[in-house]
Parts: C-alpha cells; sequence; structure tokens
C-alpha cells in the first residue's frame, strides 16, 4: 500500500470541534505541507481552537464560507490545494428540527460548491475527503451493524442533508473522476466541543449548578469515541483509504444517555446523590435509538481505537474545569433542555 503525502490541504470547518483536532495533527505531522483552515467561525466554532498552530509556517486561515463558489475556487486554483477534507457543516440535530433551511444551504449547497470547484481543479485534486455522519443509516432496528453498503434511511432534517450531500459526492466521482472518500462517524466527544452536544452540555450544566436535562427516558444510546482517535482515524484516511471509498469510523463504547449521566455525575462524586441532579424533559420530534456500524475496514487499514471511554471522559472533565469561560457567555442557551435557535 502507497501511503499518500499531501502537498497542499483546504480544510473546511477547521475551526470545528472535530476539524481543529485534525488541522493540528495534520501541520505537525506535515511540517512541508501546507495546511489552509476555511472556516466562518459561526458559534460553535473558535479560534482558540487553533490557538496551538496559528504561528506554524505551514498554516494559514481564511475567514469566510463554503458557499462563496469565487472564494473556494480562488483557494484551490492559486493555492494549488491538492487536498479537501470537508469538515464544514450544521450538525446539531435538534437545531434541524427548528431551522432545517439553514442545513440545506450549508450541508447541500456548500458540499456542491466545494464539488463543482473542485472538479474545475482537474487532475491537481488528489482525495476529496467527504465528512458524514452514522445518522445517515437511520436507527438501528436490532443488533446487525450497518455496513458502508447498507440502504440510508436518515430520520431527521441534519441526516437527511447529510445523506443527499452523499449523493452528490457520489455523483461527481462517478461522473468526473473526483477522488473522493467518504467517511461516517460514530459521536465524538472530548476536549473544546461546544456545549450543545450532550457530553459537555452535561459537564458545563454540573459546572453552572444546574440539572442534567435528560431527553425522554434517557434510553437513546450512542457509541463514544474519543476526538484523539477521531483524529488518527481521518489520518488513515487520507494516508491509506482508496479514492471512490466508503469508510465507517465506529467504537465499541456503546453507552444510553442515562448511563452518560450516570459516568459524569460520578467524576464529579455526586452518584450518590444522581436523582437530586437529573431532569428528565420533553424527547426531540424523533430520537432514533442508536446507531450501530460495522468499522472493520477502517481497522483493515490500520486503525484502532485507543482511548477507553472512562479515561476520555475524565480528560474531557478535566479541560473544561481548567478552561471554565472556553465558549464564554454564548454557551448559556444552548445549556437550555431545549435551546433556542439564535444562530445558524
Amino acid at each position: 500500500m502507497t501511503t499518500f503525502v499531501p502537498a497542499c490541504m483546504l480544510v473546511t470547518g477547521g475551526a470545528g470541534f472535530i476539524g481543529s483536532h485534525v488541522v493540528t495533527r495534520l501541520v505537525k505531522k506535515y511540517p512541508a505541507s501546507k495546511v489552509i483552515v476555511l472556516d466562518n467561525l459561526r458559534y460553535c466554532s473558535s479560534m482558540n481552537n487553533l490557538e496551538s498552530v496559528l504561528d506554524a509556517d505551514n498554516f494559514e486561515f481564511v475567514l469566510g464560507s463554503i458557499n462563496s463558489a469565487d472564494l473556494v475556487a480562488h483557494i484551490l486554483k492559486t493555492k494549488l490545494v491538492d487536498c479537501i477534507l470537508h469538515f464544514a457543516a450544521e450538525t446539531h440535530v435538534d437545531n434541524s428540527f427548528g431551522n432545517s433551511f439553514a442545513f440545506t444551504t450549508t450541508n447541500i449547497l456548500g458540499t456542491h460548491v466545494l464539488l463543482e470547484a473542485a472538479k474545475q481543479c482537474g487532475e491537481q485534486i488528489k482525495r476529496f475527503i467527504h465528512v458524514s455522519t452514522d445518522e445517515v443509516y437511520g436507527e438501528s432496528k436490532d443488533s446487525d451493524k450497518f455496513l458502508e453498503k447498507s440502504v440510508l434511511e436518515p430520520t431527521n432534517p441534519y441526516a437527511a442533508t447529510k445523506a443527499s450531500a452523499e449523493l452528490l459526492v457520489k455523483a461527481y466521482h462517478r461522473s468526473f473522476n473526483l477522488p473522493v472518500i467518504i467517511s461516517r462517524g460514530n459521536n465524538v466527544y472530548g476536549p473544546n466541543q461546544y456545549p450543545e452536544k450532550v457530553i459537555p452540555k452535561f459537564i458545563s450544566q454540573l459546572m453552572r449548578g444546574r440539572r442534567l436535562t435528560i431527553h425522554g427516558t434517557g434510553e437513546t444510546r450512542r457509541n463514544l469515541l474519543f476526538i484523539d482517535d477521531v483524529a488518527d482515524a481521518f489520518l488513515c484516511l487520507l494516508e491509506n483509504a482508496m479514492p471512490g471509498e466508503t469508510v465507517n469510523i465506529g467504537g465499541n463504547h456503546e453507552y444510553s444517555v442515562w448511563e452518560i449521566a450516570q459516568k459524569i455525575l460520578k467524576t464529579f462524586g455526586l452518584d450518590s446523590e444522581a436523582d437530586q441532579h437529573i431532569e428528565f424533559v420533553e424527547d426531540r420530534k424523533f430520537n432514533d435509538t442508536r446507531y450501530n456500524i460495522d468499522c472493520s475496514k477502517l481497522q483493515l487499514l490500520g486503525w484502532k481505537q485507543k482511548i477507553d471511554f472512562d479515561h476520555g471522559l475524565k480528560l474531557t472533565v478535566d479541560f473544561y474545569l481548567k478552561n471554565p469561560n472556553y465558549w464564554g457567555s454564548r454557551v448559556s442557551n444552548s445549556l437550555e433542555a431545549h435551546p433556542v435557535i439564535l444562530e445558524l
């Protein structure tokens, strides 16, 4: 197997949670390669996430939107980008129930803009990694695991836009031979994640003396991957996956939301009085019970999960305790049981 080494990478959404961790790895692992981040710095991204690489000689930041066709085309052509890692997206399911048009605009149209600009560059583009989600498969009903060839049956507007974007990505591979690689990943957690997702939200609620707000009965289950393992997975895909492949990024740490709450309470030393710190609230319009995916293809490429959930959770809690104001006052709305959408 020949390892691919990029010369110049464009990372969309690189100031967000997952993107910024991948960018940090890329900048340090490939000092002779240029890493360009394109991000519009919306509510869940921050330059703080990129602090460790801002002064690196091979790093560049561009403030802008993936929906700007002229800007995207200019970056690809003038910087001689040969690799695109597309993380930019609206991702929070709760928000998609209230403002689904924003998800269509970013996740579908934004992806189409990138694909068209990449197509215009011809053979200059060697890799286009499209970051999707396990939610495109829909809800797991039994013990069977979703394979990369499984039928896509998304159940919420967010997942539907990601599935739609995938169809465009596949079409550009088949029609124009664009060297695309699609990833479909489990839930991710870790330091500097915006507190709208369950783990940083629960941690932030406890830090502010609030109850943990659990949707429905708390029986929904999620497989959880620590951010370092996920960053490793994307470097593995970049270097070893072949164009045209779809690869699941999955772990083996599956817990119910109730179990996650219990583990976080235990980390804070509050598990003996759990009932005082939990509030059950109305569930989402629809809440998939679980997502069960097979990640054997990724393992064959050389990746394996390294971080145990309890250890990863401790690292995450420690980060927020040491950085209580990392996201400033803007997190207050996100800590509500059902946040009002302020910006999309």
